[in-house]
């Protein structure tokens, strides 16, 4: 199987921890329940919040501009691209088991496949909801979006109930067993204190209309799932033609950057 290169940020860890006092306009909560997801709860008007969140985000530049983009496949098993493919995951709808490699076709098709964090972490609402927005685009080029998330099915449901999220293209992967073949990034200091993680102050609008109907219920079961982050691959057919670790929380994929490799790959 032919790879383009991972792309992989690393960075010296930095602690993401503020006080209340520390960010007046805003309240960065981590739920009991959960432990891992970002809440940004507003306690101004709009405007106020707009100015705040743009001051937030100018505070954390430094950490989150140093991380600079490097291309490489240092640290990834080319096997683990084939072993994906035997992967199975559960379909959103019913629950029945599902290879990976039979979700597209396999010889020319190409596919977005969106490894996104548990179905409790308003992260993942964000990125599931840029992702929905796209699924016309991904269709008129004849992609296939498979976003997978962590938790069981009827976890899965309830993302795909209130944001809403189409369910044909949501399945659910309790296990974290893609992650696993992967090898995608899993643990404490990922979760909270990597500089990758301040780019959601940068995206505030996107995560407070995520947020509109978010539910905590959505958590798996298994709380280490809540340490797991995702990742995001570009497909035609076997080649890997695109391939991105999440550093930290919400430290997801560029989407134009994955429309740029996906949607201008000629389809046979």
């Amino acid at each position: 199987m032919a790879l383009a290169p991972w792309n992989s940020v690393l960075a010296p860890p930095r602690s993401l921890v503020a006080s209340p006092q520390q960010l007046p306009f805003f309240s960065l909560s981590l739920p009991v329940s959960s432990s891992t997801c970002f809440l940004l709860a507003a306690k101004r008007t709009d405007v106020a919040m707009g100015t705040s969140f743009s001051f937030i985000a100018s505070a954390f530049s430094s950490s989150s501009s140093s991380s600079s983009t490097n291309l490489s496949t240092a640290g990834f098993d080319e096997t683990a691209v084939d072993a994906l493919g035997n992967v199975q995951v559960l379909t959103s709808s019913t629950g029945k088991p599902a290879f990976l490699k039979d979700l597209w076709d396999q010889e020319e098709g190409i596919a977005v496949v969106a490894l996104l964090r548990h179905f409790g972490c308003i992260c993942c609402w964000e990125l599931a909801s840029e992702l929905k927005e796209l699924i016309p685009r991904f269709d008129a080029a004849g992609v296939k979006l498979i976003a997978i998330g962590i938790g069981s099915p009827d976890n899965a449901r309830i993302l795909a109930q209130r944001l809403p999220f189409p369910l044909d293209y949501l399945y659910a992967d309790p296990d974290r067993k893609a992650y696993d073949v992967l090898g995608l990034y899993h643990g404490l200091g990922r979760t909270f204190f990597n500089p990758a993680s301040t780019k959601v102050f940068s995206r505030f609008s996107s995560i407070r209309k995520a947020a509109a109907n978010y539910t905590i219920s959505a958590t798996p079961d298994d709380k280490s799932s809540v340490l797991q982050q995702g990742g995001m691959l570009v497909f035609k057919g076997k080649e890997l033609l695109y391939a991105r670790k999440d550093e930290g929380t919400g430290d997801h994929a560029p989407l134009e950057e994955v429309l740029n490799i996906c949607c201008k790959v000629p389809v046979a």
